[in-house]
């Protein structure tokens, strides 16, 4: 249907409640989907979350429940804060759907049937948050890429998607099809940084975690974080390799995904070919946004700098939230947001521009008229720019949201407030008031303001859905459809305004920035009061901190000095696994190599590899300091690879 649109969002992951920089992008699709179908398309919007992964069973560790339990939590908790910021989705598809889970062990499998996915091996280094494999070349001062993060070596059995395979189709068709990345500068990233410098195959089975969807054909293997998540736009309203409803046929392909910046890569080169080896349409268009800061850094725990969605709606209203991270967020920078700002935004631009307008003009209405709208029929030059403004608005917000400039499409109504104000600074209502032969004049000169503040209203609608609703019954208009605003004049003269009730009340940052202070100390001393204990120096663990540290007996086969360090020693030990271990030791000022050969000790057997003086080490022994400058290895009478608890 060519009145159909599909949008959707990327589905949040599962690991924490999200803060406010992740709530933008479901508030941004929102307004898009309320915008198209203020136009009168027939909108689906999905939202959802992804739960797999090896960071949610990690995460569900420390909490002491099983991964569903924990995804359960905080699936819910995202999608209280959807509904908290009013946002219209028409699905809410989570990936431990039984639905969504079935039909990815059929991609799966037809992928790998078709030999567009075969089986390997993977090695490289590994970043847990990210979920993703990385080669030496590709890291960042020896981080991970993405997130700054820490890599470690991993080694594993894999599935891979043949992503070479579709690299010249990919590029052609992003090439020859303008729009499909936006905004155009992410579409050079792609082509020049990634695609045409040429695609690796991806991995897309996992053996080191049980927490995903299981390969059928494979148990030993779980689905991999792209064909799960990704393939959540096409699973949520029908796909089905074996057939897929009529809610698919009607929709897909999405009109576009909102998703932001950092995933771009994801959905521009590994889902397209997925949809190319699926034979499926490719979406329209992917628009990836940028990130909304904290002043000027990203929001972090560590950093102590987040701000969730509820507690400044608690502040602000949701409708006021709504409008600051539409207003703030530019097309391709990164927004910002900090309380001062949005307090100030607030008292500016809603208070006093919005607010003060609205109120006063419904008040001038009830004072002159008793409340009743007047028929304009004393027209004077002057009204004839706020009318053509309103109508140029339309054009503009229509211009602005086609190509996702939410900020610009948001100046723009805020223009036209603005613009009314000074139409009242210009006519002077009060001063006409005096002077019976200017009855109709100020007749006139109200209905223009209540018609630009309509105007105002259907405008507002996507951003502030329950100020719109608030601003029409101050006004006494039903006349709120898109197509009302094709011409200056649909409001109806006869019909009453109501009373006059202020949208917004300002808010006094001086007081309220020294509440919000006080709370965040407050905040503060609980978590230092949450803290671990410490003892002699070192904070106390739970007995699942102690459970990670894995305790084996090795005996050592081979000890030499290293030459350019006088402290270390080089030992080759058998800790019973039937492959050598290396551990380089500082023991060298209290043993000799000869009385260490043969010796069976402790070590630590899990601890990531390191080099110290150029030599790799695989572990650490356990001895104790018995004196001020005196250490004993632990020896023991035990067999190696007995493991020690």
């Amino acid at each position: 249907m060519s009145d159909k649109f599909y949008i959707t969002t990327a589905i949040a992951y599962t690991s924490r409640k999200p803060h406010i920089g992740n709530s933008y992008e479901i508030v941004l699709t929102d307004a898009i989907a309320r915008y198209k179908r203020m136009q009168g398309k027939d909108v689906f919007f999905l939202t959802g979350t992804d739960e797999h992964g090896v960071k949610i069973e990690e995460y569900a560790k420390a909490a002491g429940v099983e991964p569903q339990q924990y995804v359960d939590k905080v699936a819910g908790e995202i999608r209280d804060i959807c509904d908290l910021l009013n946002t219209s989705y028409d699905k809410f598809i989570r990936t431990t759907d039984p639905d969504h889970m079935r039909v990815i062990q059929k991609i799966f499998k037809k992928l790998y049937e078709q030999d567009d996915i075969y089986k390997g091996e993977y090695e490289g280094l590994y970043c847990t948050p990210c979920e993703s494999f990385w080669t030496e070349s590709q890291l960042v001062d020896g981080k991970c890429p993405d997130c700054g993060g820490k890599v470690k070596p991993a080694k594993e059995e894999a599935y891979f998607l043949r992503l070479s395979k579709y690299q010249k189709q990919l590029e052609e068709f992003i090439e020859s099809n303008e729009d499909f990345i936006y905004p155009e500068l992410r579409k050079k990233e792609m082509l020049n940084n990634f695609i045409k410098p040429g695609l690796q195959d991806l991995c897309v089975s996992r053996t080191s975690f049980k927490w995903g969807i299981p390969v059928d054909f494979d148990p030993d293997h779980v689905v991999y974080v792209w064909i799960d998540a990704l393939s959540n736009y096409i699973t949520a309203i029908g796909y089905d390799p074996d057939g897929s409803s009529d809610l698919y046929k009607k929709y897909w392909p999405a009109d576009v995904h909102i998703i932001g910046k950092d995933i771009v890569r994801f959905h521009t080169i590994y889902w397209p070919i997925m949809l190319m080896a699926l034979g499926e349409p490719l979406p329209k268009q992917v628009f990836g946004h940028p990130w909304l800061l904290f002043g000027e850094d990203k929001m972090s725990k560590s950093k102590g700098n987040i701000i969730y969605a509820d507690d400044l709606v608690n502040l602000l209203g949701v409708d006021a939230v709504r409008y600051y991270l539409l207003s703030e967020m530019p097309y391709t920078n990164d927004g910002s947001i900090s309380y001062e700002t949005i307090i100030e935004r607030y008292n500016s631009d809603l208070a006093n521009t919005i607010g003060n307008l609205v109120n006063r003009t419904v008040a001038m209405q009830k004072k002159y008229f008793g409340g009743v709208i007047q028929s304009p029929c004393a027209a004077e030059s002057v009204d004839d720019e706020l009318k053509t403004l309103a109508l140029e608005t339309v054009g503009k917000v229509e211009k602005c949201i086609t190509s996702y400039r939410m900020s610009d499409s948001v100046e723009a109504v805020l223009n036209l407030a603005k613009r009314c104000n000074k139409y009242i600074d210009e006519t002077m209502p009060w001063a006409l008031a005096k002077d019976e032969s200017k009855k109709e004049r100020l007749g006139t000169v109200l209905y223009n303001l209540l018609e630009g503040i309509r105007f105002l209203a259907v405008l507002l609608s996507p951003y502030m859905p329950e100020t719109s609703e608030k601003i029409f019954a101050q006004i006494g208009s039903d006349k709120k459809s898109y197509d009302s605003l094709s011409s200056f004049g649909a409001l109806e003269a006869g019909k009453c305004v109501n009373e006059p009730v202020p949208l917004f009340n300002r808010i006094d940052a001086q007081k309220t920035l020294e509440e919000i202070a006080k709370q965040q100390e407050e905040a503060a001393k609980e978590a230092a009061a949450a803290k671990p204990k410490e003892i002699e120096g070192v904070a106390e663990i739970s007995i699942d901190d102690f459970a990670k540290v894995k305790l084996k007996v090795a005996k050592i086969k081979d000890c030499e000095p290293i030459k350019r360090a006088k402290k270390l020693l080089k030992l080759s030990v058998d800790d019973g696994s039937g492959k050598p271990r290396q551990i380089v030791s500082g023991i060298a000022p209290w043993y000799k190599p000869e009385d260490l050969i043969g010796k069976n000790v402790i070590i630590v057997a899990n601890l990531k590899p390191a080099k110290l003086c150029g030599e790799l080490s695989q572990g650490m022994l356990l001895a104790g300091d018995i004196g001020e400058n005196d250490v004993k290895v632990i020896f023991v009478d035990m067999p190696e690879g007995t493991k020690i608890r």
